[in-house]
Order: structure tokens, then C-alpha cells, then sequence
């Protein structure tokens, strides 16, 4: 009986310093999202899910591990740039936990999926991909327990940003701000699977 208990402790401090480390790891760019109720609202959509439905396993960390489309619906007049954000909404103790950052795609309603990783993405004229999940590139759902939802947060700007791709959430929200002529978001949920 001594035995069994002195692994379940084990087990107990391991999982709770991997909680820690995520804890620590994390906090530097978690930065919650909060945009002015005065700036205008615009609808974001995607083929692959539905708002608040499940995330297909191809734009996951057990698939291809691709970037979604999105859409948007309409373009505000003198847009110029859109920047997104990809947040898992559900880390215990960690706040939301970055997945992508990417900025400087020319002003579009559609964004394709399957975005190269790297700083630079030249099929978006230069856009740039800054520092989530410690990569330049979009990090799909691959959550350790339980079912997470993950948070596209796109924004329409009136200009293009000015960070280079070691920038990261943070950043790139405090360089946004006054340049936001619309804000939208596009939730999915994805669940742990058994192996």
C-alpha cells in the first residue's frame, strides 16, 4: 500500500510542476483580448467548422496541422491590413495560450487556408508571422485533457503593422490599438482523444 502511495504522489508533483511550467511559460503572452464595444463588429466564418463547432482533425496537432480558411463578410472602407490571432481559451491557471500571430495580410474577405510556416508568407505579400507556441507558424489544437475551445480573433486595420516576426501577441495588440476598424471572432472546440 506504501508503494502505490508514494506513486500516486509522484504523479501528483509531476503534474502539478508540467501545470507550473505551462503557467510560467505562457504568461508572457497572455494577453486577454478586449476591443472597444465601439468599434464595429465583423462576421468571420470558415468551411471547415461552423462557429462553436468542432475543429475537423486536419487543423489539428493530430492532422495536417493546417490553418482554416477564413472569411469575412465585409471590409471596412479604407482597409488597408488583417492581423489574427489564435488563442486556446481553456489552459488552466495560464490564461489563453497562444497558438498563432500573424499580421500584414493585405486587405481581403478571404484568407486561405493552409498558411506556409515561416517569419515571411510571400503567397500574402510579405504578411508576417510572429512568435506563438515559441514558432512562426499557426499551431493547431492538440490539447493534453479535457476539450478546449480555440479563438480566431481577427482585426481589420487601417494600416499595415510595423514588428518583425520575433514580435509576439503582446506586441502586436499594443501596435494595433487605434488602427482597429473592425473586430470579429470564429470559435471552435476540440477534445483530447484516447490513443
Amino acid at each position: 500500500m506504501k508503494r502505490k502511495t508514494k506513486w500516486i504522489v509522484i504523479a501528483l508533483v509531476l503534474i502539478l510542476l508540467i501545470v507550473a511550467a505551462v503557467f510560467f511559460l505562457n504568461k508572457r503572452g497572455s494577453t486577454d483580448i478586449t476591443v472597444a464595444s465601439s468599434i464595429p463588429r465583423i462576421a468571420v466564418t470558415s468551411s471547415a467548422f461552423d462557429d462553436m463547432g468542432t475543429i475537423p482533425d486536419q487543423y489539428t496537432g493530430r492532422g495536417a496541422d493546417i490553418s482554416p480558411d477564413l472569411t469575412l463578410s465585409e471590409l471596412a472602407e479604407g482597409a488597408v491590413s488583417v492581423a489574427i490571432i489564435m488563442d486556446d481559451l481553456d489552459v488552466p491557471f495560464a490564461g489563453n495560450y497562444t497558438h498563432w500571430v500573424v499580421w500584414n495580410i493585405p486587405a481581403t474577405t478571404q484568407i486561405p487556408e493552409g498558411i506556409p510556416h515561416g517569419e515571411t508568407v510571400p503567397s500574402l505579400d510579405g504578411a508576417i508571422q510572429g512568435m506563438a507556441y515559441g514558432q512562426n507558424r499557426y499551431k493547431g489544437p492538440l490539447p493534453p485533457f479535457g476539450t478546449h475551445r480555440y479563438q480566431f480573433h481577427v482585426f481589420v486595420l487601417d494600416s499595415m503593422v510595423n514588428l518583425d516576426g520575433s514580435a509576439d501577441k503582446a506586441a502586436l495588440r499594443k501596435a494595433v490599438e487605434g488602427h482597429i476598424l473592425q473586430y470579429g471572432t470564429l470559435t471552435g472546440w476540440y477534445p483530447r482523444q484516447a490513443n
